[in-house]
């Protein structure tokens, strides 16, 4: 048996082992880099060792280090999660050799799978289907990776070269290894991809399927389960080929077998994880299953036959997850790092400030009105909150008939985004009887959810999952390059939110929390919409009979909570001031905002005209061949690339000119706003 178990690994897969163990009474153990030394999954865990250093190829790519860390912890287990060394067969040797359990597949099994190129190969010979290389459009991914990193799109062939190089970089940066290949990229496919469960004694179930198709960065955003919508006879096909799959390699444990369905229905495999996968959770909550007491019990030796009877006709109900990200969709998915001042995710209502349990509290994975909140649910509560890890049997009911939620978090409020891993905050799932209320209470939670302190895709994430293709089931990979742009249109109720953010400003100003002290003359304030930078100019007057406002009302007033009567319509905003940054949260939704002096500018220095300033923090990781001061640049032409959170992102010169001064050098750390490089352009001969 497993006393003592070490996750190799950080933020809410971390945090999501630890909760089954807690549950099984197995002892945990973390380690952490410097740059996660106050991290919500340190905190969660028993004991916790150092890693020193911040980048992931100094810290958690170290094997050696984590093995000796697990020696100094007393731990007689270690579970990678996901990412980092999860698929690394050399790792899960060395812990064998160390004399510690595995939670994984043995290493032959994992060294079978951990190159793509080989992986095919061996399918093939299995009799599951496979893609082979041949025209554009050709997708460029990395042999020994997932999670979207070092793959690239090539539409012509003169691209090819520059996205190999690229993806090459990417990949060795992610997973010390460089070795990329080539493949068909399918227009129009589906991301479906079958749990596989399996012990060491022969055993082989699958655990149904999982669509996974809205992918940004080809790195999953929105996943549920069952897969809808597909051909009749299709699942049982895809569930064949991953038996199939699984006993060609002798797996052991949790995997998941990843299949291409094309337009006319037919499935191409892409990859078998040899680990546990991010979206997990959907199929948890349909079968009613731990997956990870599961791992840890195959682990021990234990038969599947042993854990439980055989699985039923299928899964119950429908489950659909989004990841919340600390990320701009505006600006090319850009990473955002700083603190998280709030997070917090509600159950179907508005029940206002406090209500639903937030990051920190008893568990950083289950947000509602459940015992122990800090203020007690209405009296008709929403959709129940589940404590989500199911009894760990295979075929444990699924805890509640009604519809309910459930959050694998990372981060708590006070932790601090940083620019060295990913930038995953959190994953929301809800369940219900079917698709449809599913995917409605999801987008109503994120809607309503108060996330503050750093810019996330939560306006995309809600608008995605009620968009009528997505609804309708009809999505597929290419989605949000049809529709991002419709999909980061601008929220019209700005204007209100700014006035209530202005009210709460006035009243948390007043001596003595009332109207009567307040100037009755007319007011202005100004603020900028963040992440799109829209500006409000709010004008208003409050005297001793109310606001003055055109078409609008005011009910209430505090510096916290101002309500509004707009159209005949009450509505109450939650206001929340932070250093430099206002934060305005109603039932549609929130806003943050950064008040903007009217005199703005004054005092500050504008950059150099043709400036080209680092969107975010990161490494400068290489210059674009041919690019040095004095050279000619063409508008668009990518310049240099940066690597933040364990992704590149390519730097191009803003305009066409000449590059005057190249400040960026390969390995230089640069801060939002530090200046790369200036390219000035030629005024055109009169």
């Amino acid at each position: 048996m497993i006393e003592s178990l070490l996750v190799a690994n950080r933020g809410e897969i971390a945090c999501r082992v630890f909760r089954t163990c807690r549950e099984l009474g197995v002892r945990t153990a973390a380690v952490y880099s410097d740059a996660d030394a106050g991290a919500l999954h340190v905190r969660e865990a028993d004991v916790a060792v150092r890693l020193p250093g911040t980048a992931p190829a100094d810290t958690y790519l170290r094997g050696e280090l984590v093995i000796a860390a697990a020696r100094a912890a007393g731990a007689g287990a270690v579970h990678p999660g996901y990412g980092f060394l999860s698929e690394s067969a050399a790792f899960a040797r060395a812990v064998a050799d160390a004399g510690l359990v595995w939670i994984g597949p043995p290493p032959a099994v994992i060294e079978a799978m951990a190159s793509k190129t080989r992986a095919k190969r061996i399918m093939a010979e299995a009799g599951v289907p496979v893609l082979t290389a041949g025209d554009p459009p050709l997708i460029v991914k990395a042999a020994a990776g997932g999670g979207g990193r070092g793959m690239r799109i090539v539409r012509s062939l003169a691209e090819l070269d520059a996205e190999l190089a690229s993806a090459r970089a990417e990949a060795m940066a992610a997973f010390g290894d460089d070795e990329v290949f080539v493949e068909p990229y399918v227009e129009g496919g589906r991301h479906v991809e079958v749990q596989v469960l399996a012990d060491a004694h022969g055993a082989v179930r699958t655990l149904g399927t999982r669509d996974c198709s809205l992918q940004r960065r080809h790195q999953k955003v929105i996943e549920e389960a069952p897969a809808p919508g597909l051909p009749e006879g299709l699942e049982a096909e895809l569930t064949g080929a991953a038996v199939a799959a699984a006993r060609a390699i002798g797996y052991v444990g949790a995997g998941t077998v990843e299949f291409l369905v094309a337009r006319d229905g037919r499935p191409y495999f892409l990859e078998m994880n040899t680990r546990l996968q991010v979206e997990h959770p959907v199929t948890e909550v349909v079968y009613g299953v731990d997956l990870v007491a599961l791992q840890i019990r195959v682990a021990e030796g234990a038969s599947l036959a042993a854990l439980g009877p055989a699985p039923g006709p299928g899964p119950e109900g429908h489950a659909v997850e989004a990841r919340l990200y600390a990320e701009d969709p505006s600006a090319g998915w850009r990473p955002q790092v700083g603190v998280v001042r709030e997070l917090s995710v509600g159950a179907g209502g508005s029940w206002g400030r406090g209500r639903g349990l937030r990051g920190g509290g008893p568990g950083p994975y289950i947000y509602g009105p459940v015992p122990g909140a800090a203020m007690s649910p209405p009296s008709s509560p929403g959709p129940q909150i589940h404590v989500s890890a199911p009894d760990p049997r295979l075929c444990a009911p699924v805890p509640s008939r009604r519809p309910c939620l459930r959050v694998d978090a990372g981060f708590a409020p006070g932790d601090t985004v940083s620019p060295y891993y990913d930038s995953l905050l959190a994953k929301v799932i809800a369940w219900a009887p079917t698709r449809a209320e599913a995917v409605r209470l999801l987008a109503d939670a994120l809607e309503r959810a108060r996330i503050h302190g750093v810019v996330t895709n939560r306006d995309l994430l809600v608008r995605s999952l009620r968009h009528e293709e997505f609804a309708g089931g009809r999505m597929d990979a290419g989605f949000y390059e049809r529709y991002l742009g419709e999909l980061l249109h601008a929220r019209g109720d700005g204007a209100i939110a700014a006035l209530a953010a202005a009210v709460a400003d006035a009243q948390g100003r007043s001596r003595f929390g009332g109207w009567r002290n307040l100037p009755s003359q007319p007011e202005e304030k100004r603020y900028r919409s963040e992440p799109d930078g829209e500006e409000y100019v709010v004008h208003y007057r409050i005297t001793p009979r109310g606001l003055e406002a055109e078409g609008v009302r005011l009910i209430e007033a505090s510096s916290d909570c101002v309500v509004l009567e707009v159209g005949g319509l009450r509505v109450r905003y939650d206001v929340s001031a932070y250093e430099g940054l206002v934060h305005v949260d109603a039932p549609s939704g929130g806003f943050a905002f950064t008040p903007v002096a009217r005199f703005a500018g004054a005092g500050v220095l504008d950059p150099e005209p043709g400036s080209l300033l680092a969107p975010m923090p990161g490494t400068v990781v290489r210059i674009a061949p041919g690019v040095e001061e004095g050279c000619t640049v063409e508008a668009g032409q990518p310049l240099l690339w940066l690597e933040a959170m364990k992704m590149e992102h390519r730097i191009a010169a803003p305009s066409s000119g000449t590059l005057v001064n190249l400040h960026a050098l390969p390995g230089l750390q640069v801060e939002v706003g530090s200046l790369l490089a200036v390219v000035i352009t030629e005024e055109p001969a009169s």
